[in-house]
């Protein structure tokens, strides 16, 4: 068998959501100053590694992948590449969860008992972590986001087939357009996983077709590409308020955990709305239970926009190792979808 190179992975997933992180095989692309820098590079340039893991036959489409590189940031640890079925994000909560227990238990970084303080270089930004080390493993990780806004509250929009819908679109380290799943007549389970999907594809481009919110800090990044379900908020009898929230992230699939940088998003829009203050503890809970604790740090501005500082906790569990190779004579070197699983061919 003819071989073109080997990626050295680790399996790992954070509350349910596969997070595996390439930790060799990959190289450091040339003449980027930043990690947005990079992320372009992989985009326009090198695209073929994303697809080649996370399509078919090799990859599903309710999996991420993650790549180590070099930091541009002198103050930063390691930089992180976060690579999904559709897309780059340039953050992701459950994705940096699992990247930090990689790299803390496999002694890429080292690991100090009881709490080590990393920092991680995104294409959002600068992200702080701080991991809780018992008996040499990474108990659980929590990270300082970059500053999370709101764009618009009460954004109306018409959905083909469902009419109209109010929606909140805001930054979390990537563009949410967010919805309370009570418009739609439905509540956020297994049972309605069909009908969830579809409807959040839909809503997402009648919010895509309408409005297109644009960082102030980088006017690349632009354009709502996630959609996030959410339920009222509750307070619970030791004064803890909770919420259950599903993302639905293309081509068609929900985010298996509580949804890091979707958190972030809510937590910005429920600050905007009065309904959680600096320091209050939040914990967002996922369409499979998995929950993550959260808390906003305080507050900063972003271009003309109020932002929160918003911290996501959360805990993932490497599952394996594996290479992955690609034989020269294999048919599909960029994979495959099929509209069974990947929604392919839906208006």
């Amino acid at each position: 068998m003819r071989v073109e190179g080997t990626i050295d992975i680790i399996g790992v997933h954070c509350a349910g959501e596969v997070g595996d992180v390439i930790v060799g095989g990959v190289a450091d692309p040339p003449n980027c100053s930043t990690m947005y820098e990079k992320l372009v590079y992989f985009r326009d340039k090198s695209d073929h590694i994303r697809q080649l893991l996370l399509k078919e036959p090799r990859g599903r489409p309710a999996m991420n992948t993650n790549l180590i590189l070099p930091p541009c940031n002198p103050d930063a640890d390691a930089g992180l590449l976060i690579m999904e079925s559709e897309e780059y994000p340039p953050m992701s909560g459950g994705n940096t969860i699992c990247a930090a227990t990689v790299l803390l238990e496999t002694g890429m970084v080292k690991m100090i008992e009881p709490v080590t303080n990393i920092k991680l270089d995104t294409a959002a930004g600068l992200v702080g972590v701080k991991a809780d080390r018992m008996n040499g493993k990474c108990q659980a990780v929590s990270f300082d986001n970059v500053p999370a806004f709101v764009f618009k509250l009460d954004h109306i929009v018409d959905v083909s087939g469902v009419g109209s819908v109010s929606v909140d679109i805001a930054w979390g380290g990537m563009m949410y357009a967010v919805v309370d799943v009570r418009q739609i007549g439905l509540e956020i389970s297994n049972a309605n996983g069909p009908q969830l999907i579809d409807i959040g594809e839909r809503i997402k481009r009648a919010v895509q077709g309408s409005y297109v919110p644009i960082h102030p800090e980088n006017p690349d990044i632009r354009g709502v590409s996630i959609i996030e379900f959410t339920e009222p908020l509750l307070e619970e009898s030791d004064g803890i308020k909770t919420a259950v929230n599903t993302v639905v992230v293309s081509p068609g699939r929900f985010d298996r955990c509580p949804c890091g940088t979707g958190s972030c998003a809510r937590m910005a829009i429920l600050h905007a709305r009065g309904q959680i203050e600096i320091g209050e503890r939040f914990h967002h809970r996922s369409i499979i239970g998995s929950s993550f604790e959260c808390h906003i740090r305080g507050t900063a501005k972003v271009g003309e926009y109020d932002a929160v500082l918003p911290t996501v906790k959360g805990s993932a569990w490497i599952y394996g190792r594996k290479q992955m190779f690609l034989d020269e004579e294999d048919p599909f070197p960029v994979g495959f979808r099929v509209g069974d699983q990947w929604h392919v061919g839906k208006d």
